[in-house]
């Protein structure tokens, strides 16, 4: 009876005979429930809705729900009248007689027609990971990150290698201004020479305690 649906009165029937005979032989319910195939907790599911019908487990339809001719016109409406936001709309239409709803009401069939994701068109990048570079000096990261020295808290600003996480210049300041971060930059391409080909892009991130900020530079 597993994976199987059952009427109600097949389901009153097991739950019958298995308290008859549970009670007659002594023979834990359990044990019994286990010979039919039968979970436990399946049971006593069964034992406390005896005598009841099966009920389907969806929404029970409401008065106040809207009628699919009701979204039709809030979508053609919409598409009338693209530039207008969805409270007004919600009024326009009240107006204009074509249906009567609450703003908040359009909001919800323009969300499930996914009218409202226009703005919103770039897909996000979040989750995708680093596109780890194919060799040395490729890519470099500015990493700044709090360390703390007999109570009071550093910036300790390290410059690395995106291909080999190979510390290229690193430096304790007591601030971390935009122009600390320049001369860092300036002494690793000092001692790294004609290898930056570009300006630095920063992708700010912050946390306690480690990375406050981090940024990358694309070198040669």
């Amino acid at each position: 009876m597993k994976a199987a649906w059952v009427s109600h009165d097949v389901r009153d029937e097991v739950v019958d005979f298995v308290n008859r005979w549970s009670a007659r032989t002594k023979v834990a319910v359990v044990r019994m429930t286990g010979w039919l195939s039968v979970r436990s907790s399946k049971f006593y599911d069964w034992r406390s809705r005896y005598g009841k019908t099966n009920e389907h487990n969806a929404w029970v339809p409401r008065d106040h729900w809207l009628e699919p001719w009701e979204k039709a016109a809030i979508l053609e409406f919409e598409r009338q009248y693209p530039l207008e936001g969805y409270r007004r709309l919600a009024f326009m239409m009240l107006d204009a007689d074509v249906v009567a709803v609450s703003p908040s009401s359009v909001y919800r069939v323009l969300k499930q027609a996914g009218r409202l994701e226009g703005w919103n068109r770039k897909p996000s990048r979040k989750g995708t990971g680093f596109d780890h570079p194919l060799q040395a000096h490729a890519h470099w990261h500015v990493d700044v990150s709090y360390i703390n020295v007999c109570g009071t808290f550093y910036y300790l600003c390290s410059l690395l290698d995106g291909y080999s996480r190979y510390i290229v210049h690193w430096e304790v300041r007591e601030r971390m201004k935009e122009y600390e971060i320049e001369l860092l930059i300036q002494r690793a391409r000092e001692r790294f020479p004609r290898r930056i080909r570009g300006s630095s892009r920063t992708t700010g991130r912050s946390s306690w305690p480690g990375t406050s900020r981090s940024s990358s530079a694309s070198v040669a």
